[in-house]
């Protein structure tokens, strides 16, 4: 037996496993009468407005903008770009850009940015959700380059947290993306870029 067999050992001692069936009960038992959502109109100008708090950039454009929207955004910023390998074609069509799909870890650092889609978006927070799913690529993708361009559907914007979560699988590895990467652990002195992109772009597509 390992430490760690012995560790959980010692802690089903003290807590026996409770079965299945009283787990769910006890979770049917919860009051969920709280408000599940502060606003019904102007969802998409709420999201804005809070990821714009956030100092992230906020780009509105229809479907067809985004391919040049995309390669604007990149020009400024020259180098190569992370992209999911499944990621839609017509969003990184740019011809004076250079994409790397499903680049490898090492490969990372080296990027000038990526450029991902995403699972959901939360208004009432200015919150983007990505479960690295299709679009998505893996977690290392949207946490090591200091650049990310999200692309944000206009149907992927819930107005409030419960509304947000009940369209996400708990099962998979969710990132929750409020702005660009930020501490102030030291002297309440603001950082950006600690341990994420250091700037944040969102193309909100209407």
């Amino acid at each position: 037996m390992n430490a760690r067999e012995e560790i959980l050992r010692r802690v089903d001692r003290v807590m026996p496993a409770r079965p299945a069936a009283e787990i769910a009960a006890a979770y049917d038992r919860i009051d969920r009468g709280y408000v599940r959502r502060h606003h019904d109109a102007g969802v998409l100008d709420l999201f804005a407005e809070r990821v714009a708090d956030y100092r992230a950039t906020v780009l509105r454009v229809p479907a067809s903008a985004v391919p040049g929207t995309v390669a604007q955004r990149l020009a400024a910023r020259p180098g190569a770009y992370g992209v999911p390998g499944d990621l839609p074609s017509e969003w990184v069509s740019a011809p004076d850009a250079a994409f790397v799909r499903d680049p490898s870890v090492p490969a990372l650092d080296g990027l000038a940015g990526a450029v991902t889609g995403c699972a959901a978006a939360i208004a009432e927070t200015g919150t983007i959700v990505l479960d690295h799913g299709a679009g998505q690529g893996p977690r290392a993708l949207s946490l090591v380059p200091d650049y990310h361009l999200i692309v944000v559907l206009a149907g992927q914007v819930c107005p409030d947290v419960p509304e947000a979560l009940e369209r996400l699988d708990p099962l998979r590895p969710l990132t929750f993306v409020s702005g660009p990467s930020a501490t102030s652990d030291i002297e309440l002195s603001r950082v950006e870029g600690v341990h994420g992109p250091r700037t944040l772009e969102v193309l909100l597509v209407e």
